[in-house]
């Protein structure tokens, strides 16, 4: 990794499985203190802060559904209560609903948009006053290679990878004078 992460402040969301897991151990290991965020997997969550503290790092578990305004806005105050700030936000928190459109539900299409780009809308929302203040501040959005090819039964999913790639354009250009940047990945 090129700059130091010692001592930064990181929110993961969607922290308790999979990539995001993998990216609160690793940041840990670089020297950042990590929130862990997880919804209903409470157990994994708090294994991570576990194995973060018993490696001598610095952790904090903080549930909270990220397409949820209150409970982020709650999320987030944890964090600063406890860290005085948040550098560094990883939205990585989203869900699948597959189905082929003529059978995707309403509510299949809205939880997939709530989680992976709203949740993206509020905790980026949340973090950058803090990032603002300090003028300094990183936020990076995890998309999917599906938001530039498509993939059948994955509507719901594309359109909110899609949307959170043209979130971070914009929201790019709304911060990059505060020395804050915000980037996206495809895995």
């Amino acid at each position: 990794m090129g700059a130091s992460l010692e001592g930064k402040r990181v929110l993961v969301t969607g922290a308790s499985q999979g990539i995001g897991r993998e990216i609160a151990l690793r940041l840990s290991i670089e020297g950042a203190w990590v929130a862990v965020n997880y919804l209903r997997n409470h157990d994994y969550a708090e294994k991570i802060v576990e194995t973060i503290t018993q490696r001598g790092g610095r952790s904090l578990l903080v549930q909270a559904d990220v397409a949820q305004n209150d409970q982020v806005e709650k999320m987030v105050a944890t964090i600063v209560d406890e860290w005085q700030g948040v550098d560094i936000l990883i939205n990585n928190a989203g869900i699948t609903r597959d189905n082929l459109l003529i059978r995707m539900t309403e509510e299949d299409w809205d939880n997939v948009l709530d989680t992976n780009l709203k949740g993206a809308f509020l905790c980026s929302k949340a973090v950058l006053r803090h990032m603002i203040k300090s003028r300094w501040g990183r936020i990076l959005n995890m998309s999917s290679i599906v938001a530039l090819t498509g993939n059948a039964g994955q509507a719901n999913y594309t359109a909110a990878k899609a949307g959170l790639i043209g979130f971070t354009r914009s929201l790019s250009l709304e911060v990059a004078s505060r020395n804050i940047t915000v980037n996206a990945i495809a895995p």
